[in-house]
């Protein structure tokens, strides 16, 4: 700090007292006014009722749909069904069949798409 002051003289110290005290305040002003509503969760986060075959999966007869994901990709990584020579192909055993239509393998990109089916949509 030596080397600021007799760089910018007495009034360096005085005007990062006041950027100090302006930055305190506002950063508080601006966290109070884009707080996050708390609240029932929406979207994906939102918890569904799913279908008999993937209910059966997991265990439950309601669930969201990234926890749905989370909850096929434990499984793959558990029982080992990665494609060893592609990591991007998941092979199905009996299980993942039922909920992926029957596929011997599907991608990991498709996972998403073929789980969709399974949430039961709200009217």
């Amino acid at each position: 700090m030596a080397w600021s002051i007799r760089a910018f003289g007495q009034g360096y110290r005085v005007l990062m007292a006041a950027a100090a005290n302006t930055s305190t305040t506002t950063a508080a002003a601006t966290a109070t006014a884009t707080a996050p509503k708390r609240g029932r969760p929406a979207g994906i986060l939102k918890v569904v009722p799913v279908s008999q075959p993937l209910g059966e999966f997991l265990g439950v007869s309601e669930v969201s749909r990234t926890d749905a994901v989370k909850k096929v990709w434990e499984y793959i990584k558990h029982n080992n069904l990665q494609n060893p020579l592609n990591k991007k192909e998941i092979l199905c055993d009996a299980k993942l069949k039922k909920i992926f239509n029957e596929k011997e393998q599907v991608g990991f990109l498709e996972i998403a798409k073929l789980l969709s089916q399974h949430f039961v949509k709200a009217n």
